[in-house]
């Protein structure tokens, strides 16, 4: 993997000489026509999620993104699984449909540039501390010293990715990718830094988070990005743009957990002191609801999911209410016996922050967050105190600003967080990032 920022410097760099010989192609060329001479860094961001895919562009104004279109369109129930592509073809030709829509609301921006949310059970990301006892410790520290550190706690982190991999499918030596990684972390004898070159010590600690998925998946999406004609910036696993964007907002200091209930997944994101420390996802989402309502009332999944969303957003009521309730009522209970499981794998016995945000088009469902709010499950698990249970919606997201309202409801949150990495990768430029990426570079992940 290249260094992204080095990476997105050189598309801009190329789109200028395009433009100076006069040749063009693809989405490249109408976004040079579309927006001008002045080179305004316009990104898509696409959530191709199990029931939408979900496209945003904006405009990188500093450290705020500011919304210029937004598109959704349907995926058929062949095309995605789990959050999973299963056909690609079908899935390029829904994405389309949401760019265009997208497009069109941006009054005719193209954004070629875009960053690609991956989910999934087989994704797996994670946290790890490495302390190192350093010898000389008047000696300051080197960039050698730096990029070694990281490079040993990056090869442990692939190595736990790799074995929770072969565990889960029983399959060994699937081959995995590296999908995003960032430093949460650097203290030196107990003292947080920004940046460790030129620090002396004794006691040199880092905090890495990376995240993994199985080649097969990462290069489907790759496939659909070509299909489409997008410059693909990054492929970033969605608990984690979640946890980066919303820490940034909310309990950026005591943490927070949150829960992405989408179509095929429930993602798990937990934040502690500021820095996102572990990712759990498993395949249960908003369909396995329409599909328990289709099959007992012997619906269609059309008339299924219409009934489910009419439920959600309290428009039946009286006996039909208390009926779809007692449908749901295993499937809701499965879910949060699943929620408190990966929490309870989260927790690793410490203290959980008492805060839970949750986000997707799942959210809505009134009997997951009835789950939620029954409390004896929090009983069982480590919060320090009973844990605030609240639905983020748009305006909730002060990085992202949408001057035309054009961002309905928490389904809107994950392509949100997908825009928030745009602007981190236009934004940051550090020597944490810089080490980081020529680790990653060296070990060809």
């Amino acid at each position: 993997m290249n260094n992204p920022l080095q990476f997105l410097r050189d598309f801009l760099a190329g789109l200028v000489q395009r433009q100076e010989n006069g040749r063009y192609t693809g989405r490249g060329a109408e976004v040079r026509s579309s927006v001008g001479e002045d080179s305004r860094p316009v990104f898509t961001a696409l959530d191709i999620g199990t029931a939408y895919a979900k496209a945003i562009i904006i405009e990188v104004q500093d450290d705020i993104g500011v919304v210029l279109g937004v598109g959704r369109h349907q995926q058929s129930y062949s095309h995605m699984s789990d959050g999973i592509v299963t056909d690609i073809p079908g899935v390029i030709t829904n994405c389309n449909e949401a760019l265009t829509k997208a497009e069109q609301s941006a009054g005719g921006i193209i954004a070629p540039s875009t960053v690609i949310g991956i989910a999934g059970e087989l994704v797996k990301g994670s946290s790890i501390t490495i302390s190192k006892q350093r010898q000389q410790p008047t000696k300051p520290i080197s960039p050698e010293e730096l990029e070694s550190v990281i490079s040993s706690a990056q090869q442990k982190l692939l190595k736990i990715a790799k074995d929770r991999i072969a565990a889960e499918t029983g399959y060994p030596n699937i081959e995995v990718r590296l999908t995003n990684a960032a430093v949460i972390s650097v203290r030196i004898d107990g003292q947080t830094v920004s940046n460790p070159i030129g620090f002396r010590g004794r006691h040199f600690t880092l905090t890495l988070f990376s995240a993994f998925a199985p080649l097969m998946q990462l290069g489907a999406l790759e496939t659909v990005a070509q299909g489409l004609d997008l410059t693909l910036v990054s492929i970033v696993a969605e608990p984690y743009a979640l946890a980066r964007c919303l820490s940034a907002n909310a309990s950026a200091d005591s943490g927070a957990i949150f829960i992405d209930i989408g179509g095929g997944t429930t993602d798990i994101a937990l934040v502690r002191q500021g820095g996102i420390e572990e990712t759990r996802m498993f395949a249960l989402g908003g369909r396995t609801f329409t599909r328990r309502l289709a099959a007992s009332k012997g619906l269609s999944i059309k008339e299924a999911e219409k009934l489910k969303l009419g439920y959600s957003s309290g428009g039946t009521k009286g006996n039909e209410r208390d009926e779809i309730q007692n449908i749901f009522a295993s499937e809701a209970q499965t879910w949060m016996d699943s929620v408190e499981l990966l929490i309870e794998e989260l927790a690793k016995g410490e203290l959980l922050p008492p805060a839970i945000y949750t986000v997707g088009g799942g959210s809505g469902l009134p009997d997951l967050r009835q789950k939620l709010e029954q409390f004896p499950w929090t009983e069982r698990l480590p919060f320090s105190r009973q844990p605030i249970i609240e639905t983020i919606q748009p305006a909730m997201v002060t990085s992202i600003d949408d001057p035309n309202n054009l961002l309905r409801n928490a389904q809107d949150i994950t392509p949100m967080a997908l825009a928030y990495q745009a602007i981190e990768l236009q934004n940051e430029d550090n020597v944490l990032d810089r080490v980081l990426y020529r680790v990653i570079h060296q070990m060809h992940i």
